[in-house]
């Protein structure tokens, strides 16, 4: 049986391109192939993606000097990220032909014989703030089995018009399964069904990542990993670095995080993004997937939340492993980045979990 995965496997983001290759890994232990629908919007593709965020900033696009520099200063590291990860989503992933618009996947449909809505914002705005429902399925036939697995919304409310949407969209497929509280909240004022389930980069356990770790030189580091454009997440593991007398590293696939604390690391492979988050003494992150990496790796982490509506699904994960009180709240409070963590609860969670989820997994698939 064939599975074929819409997800955001092509964004130049680590948690993007893991949480595609673990969806695959996982479906593929459970007995069947996988295919990742290569699926790149042209607005999306490297080489424009910059000049697609651009039109989401107004301050700068509507100023002819604003708009070339932040092109200028944009657009070349885009591309060179870009680069180093679609050549590890070709290692690292099974994927399709590419697709670059809607109305191509439409006419040449992957064959599978389940086509899945896989995890991450997929049902998030994409780059331009629009929202494609290619990662609802609209290219499938009535006929075509559908499901979803940790899908996300990536944000807590929705208009009376996007509700519509979603409703409209999500109404056609056979099974559901999402990763936040806040998505199953959202799912049940439309009238619709759905599991809760794991992220899948936590459906593979400690020793399964392991196995794809690249060594690195450095040991006794604090690790800044950063996501959203928040002062707090630099500043805070700055006074961790100097309280413990460790030098503080940042890696980032955003070179403009040069200038910010920590020496910078851009760009490190895959194998090594997993390295510096196993060695790191402790982690300072608002990312999701930084986090789901340091509770699968048992490495101290302290959480600062996002200074917008996506740190919900943060909160999720936390609350869901007993982990809730390693979020920052008092920004001096470097004790906390200190403080040891008994993983114990946590795996006994994460096991019992593992299995409803891939249970949940195999019931979409086979019934």
């Amino acid at each position: 049986m064939k599975v074929a995965v819409i997800t955001r496997h092509a964004i130049t983001n680590y948690g993007s391109l893991l949480q595609a290759f673990a969806t695959q890994r996982v479906i593929e232990n459970l007995g069947y192939s996988c295919e990742i629908i290569d699926y790149v919007r042209d607005d999306e593709s490297c080489r424009n993606h910059a000049k697609t965020l651009l039109t989401g900033k107004p301050e700068w696009n509507r100023n002819p000097i604003k708009k070339i520099l932040y092109l200028a200063l944009r657009q070349p590291e885009s591309i060179a990220a870009g680069k180093r990860f679609e050549k590890e989503q070709k290692e690292y992933l099974n994927l399709s032909k590419r697709y670059s618009s809607q109305k191509q996947l439409a006419e040449e449909k992957p064959i599978a014989d389940v086509y899945m809505t896989g995890s991450d914002q997929v049902w998030g705005p994409v780059g331009d703030g629009s929202y494609d429902s290619s990662y609802c399925l609209l290219f499938t036939d009535n006929f075509d089995k559908r499901i979803a697995y940790a899908a996300s919304f990536g944000r807590t409310e929705m208009s009376p018009e996007v509700e519509k949407y979603f409703k409209k969209w999500l109404g056609r497929y056979d099974f559901i399964s999402v990763r936040e509280d806040s998505a199953m909240t959202l799912l049940k004022n439309m009238g619709l069904k759905a599991d809760q389930v794991l992220d899948p980069t936590l459906l593979l356990d400690e020793g399964f990542w392991i196995r794809y770790m690249s060594p690195i030189k450095v040991r006794n580091y604090i690790l800044v990993y950063q996501i959203h454009n928040n002062k707090r997440v630099g500043q805070y593991a700055k006074k961790v670095a100097v309280s413990m007398g460790l030098p503080l590293i940042r890696i980032s696939s955003s070179f403009h995080q040069i200038t910010r604390e920590g020496k910078f690391v851009w760009c490190p492979s895959v194998g090594e993004f997993l390295s510096y988050i196993k060695n790191a003494r402790c982690l300072v992150t608002d990312s999701f997937h930084g986090t789901a990496f340091a509770i699968n790796f048992h490495t101290p982490f302290v959480e600062v939340l996002p200074n917008n509506n996506t740190g919900t699904r943060n909160i999720s994960i936390l609350n869901l492993t007993g982990l809730s009180g390693r979020i920052l709240d008092k920004d001096d409070d470097t004790t906390l980045a200190e403080k040891s963590i008994d993983f114990s609860k946590t795996e006994q969670i994460l096991s019992e979990k593992r299995k409803e989820s891939l249970a949940t997994l195999k019931k979409m698939i086979e019934a």
